[in-house]
This record gives structure tokens, C-alpha cells and sequence, in this order.
């Protein structure tokens, strides 16, 4: 399930690319469609650093005709690490991917100054965050949501992440609304319980949605676009260091 839409970002052959924060490197598996992308993904749980190298590696096996990575795509790497102390010199990349990051992290500034090293001037920027609608929904139905260690410490106000980018230094280009279609689902976890793997109706979303994810056929892509200005899940912003 993709946030970011790569193609915004105008990555060309000899690009390097941060995906900061990869989970389990959805981002990241994108560059190996494009030629001559140096891509390098890092998160700082280690099971998710094993299955995004897993999956890379899958990519780097398979024909671009059974979905794997085009003969000329460029080197990558995955690594350990945090948002707040990112192990590269400064100015090393042209491009960096943080979604659905910050909301976790108790200091955002800190990461995104840390971010503005790595990248060099003139480099993009593409970061996504709960939106705030959609957002406070999920609060007031659960405290577990957020309250739970590692969750969510905050949420975003649309036009604020816009000034605190703008503080940092960054122009917003472009920005967007993805995921309307998983909002519902998340009301639905927060109603019956985060845990609560038995709830019929949580099943019956989830399932509807991996068939979406999988199929993408034109009628739930058109009822998405039309829902993401209302109920979009995320807000993704993307920005020029300056």
C-alpha cells in the first residue's frame, strides 16, 4: 500500500534515495521499478530491517515481467538505525521518503533538522502523517490508540506541518490525500478493540481491502479519489529543501 507517490518526486538515473522509517520497505521497493535509483531504507526495529532486505532481495531475483526490479536498477542498502541520528554525511542524498513516521516520534523537530543534514540543497522531500480528521476520530473511540507505546503522540493539523516545514527550510510543491478507504477500517479497530482479532466486521474489511489492494479494479480507485478530499487517511506534502 503505497503513501507516496514516487512519481512526484522526478527521481532520475543516479538519484540517492532515504526511506526513513521503511516498516517493511513499501517505498523502497518502488525505486527498484526506476533505473539507476540508489536507494537506502532504514528503521530502527530489526524485524522490519530483515523484511525489507528480504523483499528487496526478492525483487532483485525476479524478471520485471513477474514483478521484480528492472536489469539497470541501482544499488540499495538497509539499515538499523534512528530518525534522530541518521549514520550518513551530510548532504548524501537527493531525495528522502518519511511516511507515517513523525506522528510516532516524540521530538519531530529534532528528525526533521537530522533529515535537512542528510539531504542535499535543492533535494525532496516527501513525508506523510495521519490526517487530522480521520485522525481524532480513531482518538476519541480508543485510548488504547493512543496510548499505546510506540503509537501515536500527536496529531496533525494540515496547515501547521506546512509552516513547520516552511520553518525548516522546505517549499511544499505539491500535496495530496491517500487512503480514504482504510479510515473506516480504523474506526471500526478502535470501536471493538486494537486486539480484537475477532470482530466479524474488522475481518470482513480487512479482507475486502487486501482483495482491493491486490486487484485495484477501476471502481474502487474512482470511489477512493472522490472520498480522499473528505475522509483520506493520510496527508502527504512534498518539498523542496532549500
Amino acid at each position: 500500500m503505497l503513501t507516496i507517490d514516487i512519481e512526484r518526486l522526478s527521481l532520475e538515473p543516479g538519484a540517492r534515495v532515504l526511506d526513513v522509517g521503511c516498516g517493511d520497505g513499501r517505498h523502497t521497493r518502488q525505486t527498484r521499478m526506476k533505473p539507476g535509483i540508489a536507494a537506502f531504507a532504514l528503521d530502527l526495529d530489526k524485524q522490519k530491517v530483515f523484511e525489507t532486505a528480504a523483499a528487496l532481495h526478492t525483487l532483485a531475483a525476479l524478471t520485471p515481467e513477474e514483478g521484480g526490479a528492472v536489469p539497470d536498477a541501482g544499488p540499495w542498502g538497509v539499515l538499523r538505525g534512528s530518525a534522530y541520528e541518521l549514520p550518513f554525511e551530510s548532504g548524501t542524498f537527493d531525495c528522502v521518503i518519511i511516511s507515517e513516521v513523525l506522528e510516532h516520534l516524540e521530538d519531530d523537530d529534532a528528525a526533521i533538522r537530522e533529515i535537512s543534514r542528510v539531504l542535499r540543497p535543492g533535494g525532496n522531500l516527501a513525508v506523510s502523517v495521519p490526517r487530522r480528521g480521520p485522525e481524532a476520530v480513531c482518538w476519541a473511540l480508543s485510548h488504547e490508540y493512543s496510548h499505546t507505546p510506540g503509537g501515536h503522540v500527536r496529531i496533525y493539523n494540515r496547515r501547521a506541518l506546512r509552516r513547520k516545514l516552511s520553518t525548516h527550510g522546505y517549499r511544499v510543491f505539491a500535496s495530496h490525500f491517500a487512503h480514504a478507504l482504510h479510515a473506516p477500517f480504523w474506526w471500526l479497530k478502535c470501536m471493538v478493540g486494537l486486539e480484537n482479532d475477532d470482530s466479524r466486521a474488522v475481518q470482513l474489511y480487512h479482507k475486502f481491502l487486501v482483495w482491493d489492494m491486490f486487484r485495484r479494479p477501476l471502481l474502487t480507485r474512482l470511489l477512493e479519489r472522490v472520498l480522499n478530499p473528505m475522509l483520506g487517511k493520510s496527508v502527504v506534502f512534498y518539498a523542496v529543501k532549500g
